[in-house]
């Protein structure tokens, strides 16, 4: 198999954008969020051109500390964006699911990195990143979907427990969907790219499975956490809305 991956000049590149200048036109036309769609593929853009080039310095600095640093940064953020759905107590509550995602996530990504892949060093960029921007955006969507449902339920006076568990069942529709369909309906991004780039088949599947194994494990985890952390916050919300 080529190992070469085909370079997409800048001209080809923006015709990706022709479907979805054709989604925003719609959304426009149907006087939904046009604007808010635009900003977030204007965003999206900019994102991904600076983290390239960010990505780049890191893989040339080969620096544990920088590592650990932008990945301290993806928890954070991570952590903040998962209380988007939360309404109430949305600081008090920003610890505990800082905790979450760095503890459940954090272990995970621990084990992959250095038990099942064993990478040498320990730190190596061109691997540690981006499986650490995965587990940590997975823990982020699932814990966001649990602190939504959560919510949600208690509002109707489900009692915590009960509301609890259906929280996270909710949080896990999306991965246990993506387990159903991985390899039937869709290949994952990381199968496809290795795929894409020249990789055996085989040894891409390999990874998927790793991949899909840690995003299981970490968000499960993390979400589990942060249900068991922020009762007091949740009961006391729900006892002064009664």
């Amino acid at each position: 198999m080529t190992t070469s991956v085909q370079i997409i000049p800048m001209a080809n590149l923006a015709l990706a954008f022709l479907p979805v200048i054709a989604v925003i036109f719609i959304l426009y036309r149907w006087s939904l969020q046009a604007k808010n769609a635009a900003y977030s593929v204007a965003r999206m853009l900019a994102q991904l051109l600076l983290v390239g080039y960010i990505l780049a310095s890191l893989f040339q600095a080969e620096s544990a500390w920088l590592v650990m640093g932008v990945m301290l940064v993806m928890v954070v953020t991570a952590s903040w964006i998962a209380l988007g759905s939360v309404k109430l107590y949305r600081k008090p509550l920003f610890k505990y699911t800082f905790w979450s995602i760095l503890t459940g996530g954090g272990l995970t990504l621990a084990l992959v990195t250095q038990l099942v892949i064993d990478l040498d060093p320990w730190f190596e960029t061109k691997y540690m990143i981006p499986l650490a921007g995965m587990i940590f955006a997975n823990s982020m969507n699932s814990i966001s979907l649990a602190a939504e449902r959560l919510q949600a339920e208690l509002v109707r006076d489900v009692p915590y427990d009960k509301a609890r568990s259906i929280a996270f069942n909710a949080a896990f529709i999306p991965m246990v969907n993506s387990l159903f369909a991985v390899g039937l309906v869709a290949l994952p991004g990381m199968m496809t790219g290795q795929i894409l780039s020249g990789v055996s088949p085989i040894i891409a599947a390999h990874y998927q499975i790793v991949v899909m194994c840690m995003l299981f494990g970490s968000a499960g985890l993390s979400t589990a956490y942060f249900l068991v952390l922020s009762k007091s916050i949740f009961t006391l919300e729900k006892g002064l809305q009664d």
